[in-house]
């Protein structure tokens, strides 16, 4: 076991660890209920409108125009330096929908690329057929963790997917940052994510308990950790590494994703040591529970 790593000190780490876990769950739970989650218009329905300027303007500059023509409200992001998303809500009027576009300033050289109408019906089946997929791989999660591991150890590791989901909805919910098919593709990579290092920390605690029922719970949950913790740092920081990329080079239209997959990234592997690793004890998790009760000479079960 490494040196630096105090057994009392890694201990109180993990039990701190999960009662900030509660905190932050209130935390969601409270900025979904006040503030709730702005959907985009993939699941409200709305108009989207893409542009391309051969002479780029600033990004105010579009922003002070579009103020001008698009009086019903709007969200605008921008790809690169020429490539222009604008999304309008459904109860916008006619004068603005038609072409207006093509007011804007003639300098800027505007092309339309594209402009398309999602009703409210394809909205709604949208946000269902995405619910019910993170519905669906939450549910093969908790039959695949059934099996897998004893029964506490295995509903710590569901606690924790539902504590990764949660905590990214209420940091969306709190920051207003709007919700779209992107983003629910990235609370999906998250629950993957989250339950592999859920997995990896959960096969090494059983093992050692397996190994050993002399040994204190707390001191066997504590080298398990310490022996993974190479390979979740690792493993952790690269994705970061990548996904801060596409936070920061992709452009605005997947910031929403990138900050889904970023967070979720850093909260699945926090909620693997502070409700995986921790909670597990608090349901009563025992070394014994891991024992392998050997057969007798007679052939009976001692």
């Amino acid at each position: 076991m490494k040196a630096w790593i105090n057994r009392f000190s890694l201990t109180a780490l993990r039990q701190g660890a999960l009662n900030l876990s509660v905190v932050l769950v209130l935390a969601s739970v409270v900025g979904l209920v006040t503030k709730g989650i702005s959907f985009g218009v993939d699941f409200t329905g709305g108009v989207v409108t893409e542009l391309a300027t051969h002479y780029p303007p600033e990004q105010e500059q579009m922003a002070k125009q579009l103020d001008l023509l698009l009086v019903d409200g709007y969200s605008m992001s921008r790809s690169g330096s020429n490539h222009w998303i604008i999304r309008q809500g459904l109860d916008i009027s006619e004068a603005v929908t038609a072409n207006w576009h093509s007011q804007l300033p003639d300098a800027w050289q505007v092309e339309l690329l594209g402009s398309s109408i999602i009703g409210p019906q394809v909205g709604s089946e949208l946000f269902e057929m995405g619910g019910l997929a993170i519905f669906a791989s939450l549910l093969a999660m908790m039959i695949y963790l059934s099996f897998r591991f004893e029964w506490r150890l295995a509903l710590a590791s569901v606690i924790a997917l539902f504590h990764d989901v949660l905590l990214v909805l209420g940091l969306f919910a709190w920051l207003q940052i709007e919700f779209d098919l992107t983003v629910m593709a990235a609370v999906l990579a998250v629950i993957g994510y989250s339950l592999n290092d859920s997995i990896v920390i959960g096969d090494r605690i059983r093992e050692y308990l397996r190994a050993s029922s002399k040994i204190e719970l707390d001191t066997q949950i504590n080298r398990a950790l310490v022996s993974t913790m190479t390979r979740t740092l690792v493993t952790s920081g690269t994705t970061l590494l990548t996904v801060a990329c596409i936070w920061l080079l992709a452009g605005a239209p997947l910031q929403a994703f990138a900050t889904a997959l970023f967070s979720g990234i850093v909260i699945g592997t926090f909620s693997s040591v502070g409700i995986g690793a921790t909670l597990p004890k608090v349901l009563g998790l025992q070394a014994s529970d891991y024992q392998l009760i050997e057969p007798t000479r007679n052939g009976r079960v001692g």
